[in-house]
């Protein structure tokens, strides 16, 4: 189905969008203006919306509020918000019906005329993907960025052309029922996460393993060999199949020597691409982000505009994001860390032992592997939020612990955390937010603990 047969289509259509938000509203929006009835669902009460619905309304859209807010849907198609389980047992129950259940980016997939590079894994998406983004920009390519990152991409579909380049971050829920993947699949890797909202991990795996179950012999994957996970993906590849690695020579892919430089390796021919020193955000975990997006875009762009941009891209918000520089001590905002892993390379980022505000919602993911890294690297630990309790559990079992090293300190919550440190840090201390856990418990999303940890440091 072409995309003017799509539309066609839709304008007779009733229509379910499931999460009223930023992301959904241009969706909404779209789907009214191409003719369709749609309901706008979310638990949500009107009250906790707020003036929102009573945009959406006056746009012409059905508001379906509260808790029972997909109960008896009659309708033709239900997007799904990618946080919502495929599972649930309302949408299995209106697959049944006939209903069908589908997303923005299945729909988009289907359509897109461009060339897609789609990434997921379980760190380092959103900088891999901003970068794959960045290379192909300074190329000279017309780039749209959506998935996790930027807008809705399908109200967009009509501007996008065959020469165009599409970059999407997509999560292990968008995977979970995807059934067509983009030309170009990058995982950056696959350990535990989300286990609050998937079954097992093994549903989980597989769900991030369904980025390249539909590709064709023309399509290219790019895969962490480091990973033992991902490394497995090895014998699922249908097309070209290119690797990454920091600890060896890869024959196909971008790897890292022990001289800290840039290889890219392709064909029989190998190519050192730059110093890892020419990279200006911090942590060797960036450096395998450019690793990445390297064996990405290899072919598409250029060494010289790959090195370019490891000159002038300054970083993603969120993401070991320097705040300020107050009496001699620095802050960083690493709210992205929602999972021990990214915390873990967040604390190697950093040279010298830091002040670490931790803890937040459970995702149930363990901290045990953490516990040596925090030992290790942490001088102040700052824990809040339900999870405070397993965190310095585990720091505590870990067999490198002495009796305060760290130092470890319970607070109420962030806000108490940021006043401690500022009035136990010295000059030349770090003091950086990178609490391994979601952030559910008092904010809506790590960008917005990011923002208020920002607000109150720059308060200071």
């Amino acid at each position: 189905m072409d995309v003017k047969q799509f539309w066609d289509n839709i304008a007779s259509k009733k229509i379910a969008l499931c999460g009223i938000g930023v992301s959904n509203t241009p969706l909404i929006l779209n789907f009214l203006a191409k003719g369709a009835r749609v309901y706008a669902c979310d638990r949500r009460t009107r009250e906790q919306i707020g003036e929102l619905a009573d945009k959406l309304e006056a746009a012409g859209a059905e508001l379906r509020l509260g808790e029972d807010y997909l109960s008896d849907l009659e309708v033709d198609i239900i997007f799904r918000t990618p946080g919502m389980s495929f599972y649930m047992d309302e949408l299995s129950d209106a697959r049944k019906k006939g209903i069908a259940v589908t997303s923005e980016m299945e729909v988009f997939f289907d359509l897109c005329p461009a060339t897609i590079f789609a990434v997921t894994g379980s760190d380092g998406k959103t900088t891999t993907t901003t970068l794959i983004a960045e290379m192909l920009k300074a190329q000279g390519k017309t780039v749209h960025i959506g998935g996790n990152i930027g807008t809705p991409l399908l109200p967009e579909i009509e501007n996008i052309k065959p020469e165009d380049f599409v970059v999407v971050e997509l999560s292990s829920f968008q995977l979970i029922s995807m059934r067509k993947s983009p030309d170009v699949a990058v995982v950056t890797n696959v350990a535990p996460n989300h286990l609050d909202v998937h079954k097992d991990m093994d549903e989980y795996v597989e769900a991030k393993k369904n980025i390249i179950l539909h590709q064709n012999a023309f399509s290219r994957t790019v895969l962490n060999y480091d990973n033992e996970i991902t490394n497995g993906f090895r014998d699922h590849v249908r097309g070209q199949s290119l690797g990454f690695s920091m600890e060896r020579r890869v024959k196909n892919g971008a790897w890292l020597d022990q001289g800290g430089t840039l290889h890219m390796s392709y064909r029989g021919i190998d190519a050192p691409i730059m110093s890892k020193k020419d990279i200006t955000i911090l942590g060797d975990h960036n450096v395998e982000n450019y690793l990445t997006a390297i064996a990405a875009v290899w072919g598409y762009v250029s060494a010289e505009n790959i090195r370019k941009v490891a000159r002038e891209f300054k970083g993603v918000e969120h993401r070991i994001e320097f705040v300020r520089e107050k009496d001699g001590v620095k802050y960083y905002n690493d709210s992205i860390a929602s999972s021990p892993t990214r915390t873990i390379a967040g604390l190697k980022a950093f040279d010298t032992k830091v002040i670490l505000l931790a803890g937040g919602y459970d995702k149930h993911i363990p901290f045990d592997p953490m516990a040596p890294y925090v030992v290790d690297k942490v001088k102040l630990l700052l824990l809040c939020g339900p999870t405070a309790d397993a965190i310095e559990a585990a720091v505590k079992a870990d067999p490198g612990y002495k009796e305060g090293c760290p130092e470890i300190i319970r607070t109420e919550n962030l806000e108490q955390s940021i006043n401690i440190a500022h009035q136990r840090a010295v000059a030349g201390d770090i003091v950086t937010l990178s609490p391994a856990c979601a952030s559910f418990d008092a904010f809506p999303n790590f960008a917005s603990r990011g923002k208020f940890f920002k607000e109150k440091v720059m308060a200071l």
